[in-house]
Parts: C-alpha cells; sequence; structure tokens
C-alpha cells in the first residue's frame, strides 16, 4: 500500500514528550522492613529512573485505606496511607524529583470512597444525615416472600459480578450503590457539595506540587438518575452490568469542564506548564464520545486510557464476571487494529493517546500479548518496547515492564493470589462448579494470564533470595516474590554493556526524545497492513521527507516481510535479536552492527522479532 500517512499534530507539549512510570506503592521498595513498598522507596530510586528516561513518576494511590482494594478505597484523601509514609515524606519525594526536573502525578479516586471515610460514616447513620445525599442511596425495589429486600436494580458489582451492586444497609432499611466492592460506596455526583469538596482534594495536592493526576474510572461519575435494569449480556443470571447506565454518563461532560474549570486551568507545574491529566475510561468505545473528551481546544482531559488493546482477548464465558477473567483468541489483525484505530482517530479528530500495554489492572504483557518462555521473554519485552517508543501518544511504563517481567509461574497456586478481583472469581468458580476438575483447571489457567496479581508481584531488584531485594530476606513480603527473579532482576541488566531488556528500553527513549518530531509529533500510516503476521508502520515528519518505519512480527513463527517500494532503501538500525545497533540516531543501544537478513526486496523475521529502520530525505 502507498505510505500516505496521517499527518501528525505539531503543537508542542511538555506532557507529550514526556515519559510516564507508574509506580503500584506496594511492591516497588520496602524501605522500612514491614514487607510493602512505601514511598522512601520511590525517592531512593530516582536516580535509576531518571537514568532510564522517565520525566514523570505516577503512582497509585498512597492515601490513607483500609486497603480492601489495594488503595482505590480511601478514607483520608489528605494523608498517607501509615506503611507507606507520611506527608512530610511526600514532600521530600516532589523536592527530590524536582531536583531531577522530574514530575509527580498523583492517582485521583473519587467516583468512590472507602466505606470508612468520615463521609460515609455520617452519611450511613440515619435518614436525616446532612450528608445521606453526598452517597447514592435507594429503597428497596421490594421484598422476597422471606422478608429480604430486592436491590434497586439488576445491576452487578464490576468486581465480582456475581454480587449486586445494591448493598443493603440494615439499620436504616436502605441500599446504597457501591459497583466495584461493598466496601468503595460510590459518590453522588449529582451533589455540588461532592463536587466542591473533590475540588478542594485537588487543590491541596497541586499546591503541594504535584503535576497533575491519573483519574480513576473518571467516567463513572455521572449515573443516569433513572437507574434502569442493565440488558441481558450473561444469559441465565439475575444480575447484569449495568455500564450502559453509568459509563459517560448524561452529565459527565459537565462535571469535567466544571473541574476543568474551577480547579485544573487556574493551576500550572513549578516550571510553568499544563497541568498532566489521564483519565481512566472503561466501558466505552465511542469514538466522537472519547474525542470530545481530549480533543486539544475543546476538551476536558489530555488523555484518557482506553482499553480496546488490552481487552483484546476478553470474552463472555459461563459464569458472571467471565469477561475480563477469559481467554480469548486474537490474531495479529485484531492487535493491529486496536492499535492503529486509536492513531488514525486521535490525530484525525485533534484529540491525543496514551500509550500503554501493563499497568496495575492488567497481566504482564510480556505474557499477554507474547511468548514469556526462557527462550522468548527477552524478544517479546523488546518487540513491545520497540512498538511503544515509536507510536504517538504520551508513553507509560508500568513499574517491573522494562526488565520484562512476567506473569506468575503455573505452578503458584490460588492462595498466591491476593486481589479482591481474582478472590471473588475464584470463589465462584469454586462454588458454580465445585466438583468439575477440568473447570477448576480452566480457572486456574485464567488466573495465571489475567489476573491483576500478575502486575502486582514485587520488582525483582536484585537476585538475592528470597525477596529480591524488595524487602529484607528475613521479611515476609505482602506478595510472593516472582520466582525467576534469578534470572530478571534490575541488578544484573543495569551493568553496563549487558545487553539487556533495561538498556534496549533506555536506548529508545532516549531515542524518542531525541527524535520527537517523528515519534511524538510526526504522521502515522500502516504498512502491509493486510500481513497475518506482521504490524509495520510508519512515523514520518511532515516536509522533510524522513521516515521511520517499525515492523512486527507478533507470532512465534519465522515469517517474511515485503519491503514497500515506497520504502526501499531504509536503514535498519534497531533490532530485539541484536546485542548492539547502528547509526548516529541511535544511542546507548550497543555498538555491534545490525545486519537484516533478506534478499533487498524482502525481510526473514524470526519469531517476535522487531525492527526500526530510517529513510533519509531524497533516498527514495
Amino acid at each position: 500500500m502507498a505510505v500516505t500517512a496521517v499527518k501528525g499534530d505539531q503543537s508542542k507539549k511538555w506532557w507529550k514528550e514526556a515519559i510516564v512510570y507508574q509506580v503500584y506503592p506496594a511492591s516497588f521498595l520496602d524501605t522500612n522492613g514491614d514487607g510493602r513498598g512505601d514511598v522512601n522507596g520511590i525517592t531512593a530510586k530516582l536516580d535509576y529512573l531518571k537514568s532510564l528516561g522517565v520525566d514523570v513518576v505516577w503512582t497509585s494511590p498512597i492515601y490513607d485505606s483500609p486497603q480492601a482494594d489495594m488503595g482505590y478505597d480511601i478514607a483520608d484523601y489528605y494523608n498517607i496511607y501509615p506503611p507507606y509514609g507520611t506527608l512530610a515524606d511526600v514532600d521530600n519525594l516532589i523536592a527530590e524529583l524536582h531536583k531531577r526536573d522530574m514530575k509527580l502525578v498523583m492517582d485521583l479516586v473519587v467516583n468512590h470512597t472507602s466505606e470508612k471515610h468520615p463521609w460515609f460514616l455520617e452519611s450511613r447513620s440515619s435518614l436525616d444525615s446532612p450528608k445521606r445525599d453526598w452517597y447514592i442511596w435507594k429503597k428497596p425495589s421490594g421484598f422476597k416472600p422471606d422478608g429480604t429486600p430486592i436491590p434497586p436494580n439488576n445491576w452487578n458489582q464490576i468486581l465480582g459480578e456475581s454480587n449486586s451492586a445494591w448493598i443493603f444497609d440494615k439499620p436504616t432499611g436502605d441500599f446504597y450503590l457501591a459497583v466495584f466492592t461493598p466496601q468503595q460506596p460510590d459518590l453522588n455526583w449529582e451533589n455540588p457539595a461532592v463536587r466542591a469538596a473533590v475540588y478542594d482534594i485537588l487543590r491541596f495536592w497541586l499546591d503541594k506540587g504535584v503535576a497533575g493526576f491519573r483519574m480513576d474510572v473518571i467516567n463513572l461519575i455521572s449515573k443516569d438518575q433513572a437507574f434502569p435494569d442493565g440488558k441481558v449480556v450473561i444469559p441465565g443470571h439475575a444480575l447484569q452490568p449495568g455500564t450502559d447506565h453509568y459509563a459517560n454518563g448524561p452529565r459527565l461532560h459537565e462535571f469535567l469542564s466544571e473541574m476543568k474549570r474551577e480547579v485544573l486551568d487556574k493551576y500550572t507545574t513549578q516550571d510553568g506548564g499544563e497541568i498532566f491529566t489521564v483519565g481512566e475510561m472503561p466501558f466505552v468505545d465511542d469514538v466522537d464520545e472519547i474525542v470530545k473528551i481530549v480533543h486539544q481546544t475543546t476538551g476536558f482531559l489530555k488523555m484518557i486510557f482506553h482499553f480496546n488493546l488490552v481487552d483484546i482477548d476478553n470474552q463472555r464465558g459461563d459464569i458472571p464476571g467471565d469477561s475480563r477473567m477469559s481467554i480469548g483468541p486474537w490474531t495479529v489483525s485484531d492487535f493491529r487494529e486496536a492499535v492503529s484505530r486509536w492513531q488514525y482517530v486521535m490525530m484525525k479528530g485533534g484529540g491525543w493517546n496514551s500509550l500503554y500495554v501493563e499497568n496495575h489492572d492488567q497481566p504482564r504483557s510480556v505474557s499477554h500479548f507474547t511468548d514469556d518462555s526462557d527462550d522468548y521473554r527477552e524478544y517479546g519485552a523488546k518487540l513491545l518496547a520497540i512498538m511503544q517508543a515509536t507510536l504517538c501518544g504520551t508513553l507509560f511504563v508500568f513499574q517491573g515492564e522494562e526488565l520484562g517481567m512476567r506473569n506468575v509461574p503455573h505452578e503458584w497456586g490460588p492462595e498466591e493470589y491476593k486481589d479482591v478481583e481474582s478472590v471473588n472469581y475464584w470463589e465462584t468458580v469454586n462454588k458454580l462448579f465445585p466438583e468439575n476438575p477440568i473447570r477448576l483447571y480452566q480457572a486456574r489457567k485464567v488466573l495465571r494470564h489475567k489476573a491483576r496479581d500478575n502486575g502486582r508481584t514485587p520488582v525483582q531488584w536484585t537476585a538475592e533470595s528470597p525477596n529480591a531485594g524488595f524487602c529484607p530476606a528475613d521479611v515476609k513480603p505482602w506478595m510472593r516474590v516472582n520466582d525467576d527473579h534469578v534470572d530478571c532482576n534490575a541488578e544484573a541488566q543495569v551493568q553496563e554493556g549487558v545487553p539487556s531488556a533495561y538498556h534496549f528500553w533506555q536506548g529508545l527513549l532516549e531515542l524518542r526524545k531525541k527524535k520527537a518530531d517523528a515519534f511524538v509529533y510526526g504522521g502515522f500510516d500502516l504498512v502491509n497492513k493486510e500481513h497475518e503476521d506482521v504490524f509495520a508502520f510508519v512515523r514520518n515528519v511532515e516536509g522533510t521527507g524522513e521516515k521511520w518505519v517499525s515492523v512486527l512480527n507478533f507470532t512465534g513463527k519465522d515469517t517474511e516481510w515485503e519491503i514497500p517500494n515506497q520504502l526501499k532503501g531504509v536503514e535498519w538500525l534497531v533490532g530485539n535479536y541484536y546485542h548492539g545497533v547502528k547509526g548516529k540516531d541511535v544511542v546507548r543501544l550497543g555498538g555491534e552492527a545490525l545486519e537484516v537478513e533478506g534478499d533487498g526486496g524482502k525481510i526473514k523475521l524470526r519469531p517476535w522479532e522487531g525492527l526500526l529502520g530510517k529513510l533519509d530525505p531524497g533516498s527514495n
């Protein structure tokens, strides 16, 4: 096909070029010997992150919390969970980041609070509580013959779909809405006092010097006030997803516009830049709706996390909750479409992309999208690095991704999984299929492939047993360290001259910054988009003739890729099968020359092989 790229966006912003590194605090680094990571552990590794090429640290919630959902159930937005440290520790983290020209982004969780939050304790204290309407309370829709109250509608919970999203509160006789877990009651954003309280939280942290927020499930804050039943998508079950009635609800744009106007537009970063915002937006795939939210002149957020790629293998199964906790088939064509669709959409529509393949809610990408066996794990990690570093959008790297960390071992039993979603899933399978060893075996396979726990094992800093330098050897970590830390750890990978995933990421991030006109702001188009095995695309710099091409074999077999006429003469500079590369544009990836196998018209690609090449202006 002709290489006719969609034009890139040339309006330069610091947050577009930033490399964002997500820290999951419980699993990053323990400096006080209690088996959990902490704020000071983040500070201790800032030089490691700076060397990698990181500009922004985004930390998952560190606020005080009962930890029913690993800190996404917040009891106090103004204080820190004691095992993580203190406000003074956060102040020190911000100061140390600024010394290195780095920034901190906080996780903002305001769709819901903890049931232990003072707001909710007061709300549930009586029907006449001044904060009663700070949360969503409804009368039973009726009663069963035995007197059991019936929930207001058929919505199920997101993290436990065999359970109702409505929790009965016996003392007051009402149900409250909690779409994630019973410990996470939803705030009532229809109440202006709630919104004002949320804006005060933003101001508190912005005044401390944070650069912005990742906004957890921010598109769920507006509910259809009729609270209708969800449509039946799980046949044979009384409870159904209600997401059609609260994902991108009727007043979402109004609420986000107000937040932007009342708070975000009134602040800048410490160096005078725009405030960073990225919204998590599950359960929505409407292109027009998404672009409206992130449009660079009329939108409300800088970018969002959408789920097309990470949900590529989701499918409905035979139990509630089996959509995400499932393993469905996917093809390279599906993968290519999931990625390229949003490249085209945002460039044409005036929005901006986020780039990620894993986070705290996802399995490890090298296990999810490639082959995490000992033979191919490193190739897969580097393949995904080439793809992400050369796409348009703000790049997010999850802790350990730069090392090629993989999912938990197959041998681990269900007792090793700590996440509430995993626990609920395993309990549901055992309840529905108690004497079905095949079904239980399949459920264990699903846990190993899709459980959120896979991304939450402690970072593997050293080969030291048993805790890989995450916490002292004589301390039991909150979650078991992956058994492969002896072979996959940061200490080994950062050594000078080692052809590691870390050094590969480091070099690609430096190249991305050096060539921002191409990789951040350049045009995009697919190449040979009918190929069954290869995802290939071109980034170009408008008006210069400069083109960069990424060629990615997303299969575990040998294949051939034909070089289009428009790209004849491309010089291959980066390859994940090579210890080094060539070319003055490429830095810190080594020094050994890369020689691509082929006849000049076709390239022979090995399993999970990725290449990056450049076509100089005027050469074609």
